[in-house]
């Protein structure tokens, strides 16, 4: 049901209701911006972890002790050529995703300045269009 508000003159406050969606939104934004940081963190790692990783096994594959090991116990080096080809695998599959993930948040970063301000700017010009005034409690 439609009801006709009031005069445009007039100053109304806000009520819980009215607040309560811009609350929920915002507080859902606040909690996205804060796993950001979590997540920006992992992609770091992973930028640095995983070409330790794969430095650390091409050196090991590479070693002359390991042919010796590949020769004295043959299913402990079968094991062992398995183990360090997953983590260069893995290794560089983990690279090419936190470049990615760190390019999404770097953009996400952007857009969420952009929000920051843009909100301010849009309560300004709904207290000001529909006539209501912040509490005081605020």
């Amino acid at each position: 049901m439609l009801t006709m508000g009031e005069p445009r003159g007039e100053k109304r406050d806000m009520t819980p209701n009215s607040t309560d969606i811009l609350n929920l939104i915002d507080g859902f934004i606040d909690q996205i911006s804060r796993i950001r940081t979590i997540l920006k963190g992992v992609s770091i790692s992973a930028l640095i972890l995983a070409p330790l990783a794969i430095i650390l096994s091409v050196f090991l594959l590479t070693h002359s002790s390991f042919f010796t090991i590949l020769e004295d116990e043959d299913e402990f080096g079968i094991v062992l050529i398995i183990l360090l080809g997953s983590v260069i695998s893995i290794s560089c599959v983990w690279i090419v995703m936190g470049l990615s993930q760190y390019r999404m948040i770097s953009d996400w970063n952007k857009r969420y300045t952009n929000y920051l301000t843009n909100r301010e700017q849009v309560r300004k010009n709904i207290e000001t269009e529909l006539g209501f005034m912040d509490d005081p409690e605020d």
